[in-house]
């Protein structure tokens, strides 16, 4: 017959805390801000590449060698391929805080031809 191994209760334990802590969103909380001359109701404060990708913003930039289009990948500064033009000056999307009244445009590599 043999040694059997007495079967326990199986318990399940978690780390991470299981009430959710997302708020909800009311319209005062968003802020206008302008991607490629579309106007935008986004979340004051929030993380700029999500927050477009919430719009359905998808494709950020063009590659300045083939034109094709990207869009936040990692979301966490490494890759740069959300890169955006925001009021003339070139940054990453997943780095930047969504704030009023910004003016954000697909970056224009060409312009770099001429430095």
């Amino acid at each position: 017959s043999g040694w059997k191994n007495p079967k326990t209760p199986l318990t399940l334990r978690y780390s991470v805390k299981t009430d959710l802590t997302f708020r909800n969103l009311s319209p005062r909380d968003c802020v206008p801000v302008q991607f490629d001359d579309v106007t935008y109701d986004l979340p004051l404060g929030e993380n700029l590449a999500a927050a477009l990708l919430s719009v359905g913003v998808t494709s950020f930039r063009n590659t300045p060698v083939s034109n094709s289009p990207r869009g936040p990948f990692c979301m966490m500064g490494a890759c740069f391929d959300c890169q955006v033009s925001i009021d003339g000056v070139i940054t990453q999307a997943c780095m930047t805080q969504v704030a009023e009244n910004m003016v954000i445009r697909r970056p224009n590599y060409e312009a770099w031809d001429d430095l």
